[in-house]
């Protein structure tokens, strides 16, 4: 059966170059913008239009993190003997775990889709000159529930690289024609110093934010299940999941260095802070006029609205997962596929339905909401680095495919960084 399967897999395969490369970078691009969203969008835009490159190595040191992360996440589940998914992982060191990984994807997935889908609807009702940001939000939703309510991952996939290439290029060419100063990117990012508040919004908790965006994020978790759609589920495929997030992280090094260039190099100059979305679009009417203004945020809608749709395809598997683990009986009953447990569309409309509650009038604006959420990925960093440390260095379930000894020190390295920031963090706040 399988090698059947494999061979109508390799029959099906494209012929050129171009095609092989779009068939395997998938999972990748999903993972991509599921990371991009909101989250580095406005991070790393406040951060330069805040601080100038004065916290560059907050982001270089985020990216290093979140490629050892989740390659070593997607490893585990790939080259595992038991054919442990990668909450199985987690759970077999303690059933703690698997508690803290259901409550905390409840949690962050809630307020993560809850920030994005406030952008997504402040997005369509400027597009469309409404001044009822709420009812774009709902429109949101519905639209988000009818696309992956359905079997249609491939049309998402497809949607995705589009998406991904357009706001890269939007970014990209709006990074060059502001003339970047490479030696202050250099400086900033080799500088490891937190400059002094400016602005609404102080340097610790946006570099707290920055790093929870990229390393800490929960969303990291998405890849290995991706991958498993994918059909990506042994160490045969470990070389392919390995240069597949390699690209993707190399999109994302672009796409938020071009952010915090825009940031740095025409939003700082012009005095601009970023409140909201339509700071950040001022950017782009500086340059290239109403046109600039419609891509902008033709763009920020289509990017956020994929990634509602990523986060909600993928969380409710991991939620799923841990509560499984938890009711092992659920399993049994329902099979391998989570989508077979009624709890995981339950799972899903509360990732995607609750959010609503924060685009109310009266609730946080969206960039402080953004911030403000990131920066709580932090509070569950240690535990996923310490874990991490742990289940993949099992010599009985990984054996030749343990971590390294870079692999270890970083992860050693994320787990200290967390606690210093976190509580860093919580001393300032309570000053």
């Amino acid at each position: 059966m399988t090698s059947t399967h494999s061979l109508e897999k390799k029959a099906a395969a494209p012929t050129t170059r171009l095609g092989r490369l779009a068939k395997i970078v998938g999972p990748g691009i999903i993972a991509v913008l599921s990371w991009l969203g909101a989250g580095d969008l406005i991070t790393s835009s406040v951060a330069g239009a805040n601080y100038g490159y004065a916290m560059m190595w907050v982001l270089a040191v985020s990216l290093l993190l979140r490629f050892l992360i989740v390659n070593i996440i997607a490893r585990f589940q790939l080259c595992n003997n038991q054919g442990m998914t990668i909450l199985q992982g987690y759970a077999q060191l303690h059933p703690f775990f698997a508690w803290f990984m259901l409550g905390y994807a409840l949690i962050m997935g809630h307020l993560t889709n809850a920030y994005m889908i406030k952008g997504a609807g402040e997005a369509l009702a400027t597009l469309l000159h409404i001044d009822y940001p709420l009812l774009a939000s709902f429109a949101v939703v519905l639209g988000v529930w009818l696309l992956v309510g359905r079997n249609i991952y491939s049309l998402i996939e497809g949607v995705m690289k589009g998406l991904l290439a357009l706001m890269t290029l939007a970014f990209m060419a709006l990074a060059i024609m502001s003339k970047p100063d490479v030696g202050g990117i250099l400086a900033g990012t080799i500088g490891f110093s937190i400059p002094p508040d400016e602005g609404v919004h102080g340097a610790l908790l946006v570099a707290v934010s920055v790093i929870g965006a990229v390393a800490g994020s929960i969303a990291n978790f998405v890849h290995p299940y991706v991958m498993r759609q994918k059909g990506w589920v042994g160490p045969e495929h470990k070389r392919i999941q390995r240069n597949d997030l390699l690209f993707a992280v190399f999109v994302g090094i672009i796409i938020n260095l071009a952010i915090w260039v825009v940031g740095a190099e025409i939003l700082r100059p012009n005095g601009i802070e970023v409140k909201t979305l339509d700071d950040l679009g001022a950017a782009l009417q500086m340059f290239f006029g109403t046109g600039g203004w419609l891509i902008f945020f033709v763009g920020v809608f289509a990017t956020l609205f994929a990634s509602i749709a990523g986060k909600t395809t993928a969380f409710p598997m991991l939620i799923t997962d841990a509560f499984q683990h938890i009711r092992p009986e659920r399993r049994e009953k329902y099979g391998k596929e989570f989508h077979h447990d009624p709890m995981h569309k339950w799972f899903m409309l509360f990732i995607l339905v609750t959010p609503l509650v924060w685009s109310l009038p009266g609730m946080p604006d969206f960039v402080t909401l953004t911030i403000g959420v990131n920066a709580l990925n932090i509070i569950g960093l240690p535990v996923i680095s310490l874990g991490l440390l742990i289940m993949s260095n099992q010599k009985k379930l990984l054996g030749n495919y343990r971590n390294n000894w870079f692999e270890n020190i970083a992860l050693g390295f994320a787990t200290i960084l967390a606690v210093w920031v976190a509580f860093q963090l919580g001393t300032q706040l309570l000053a």
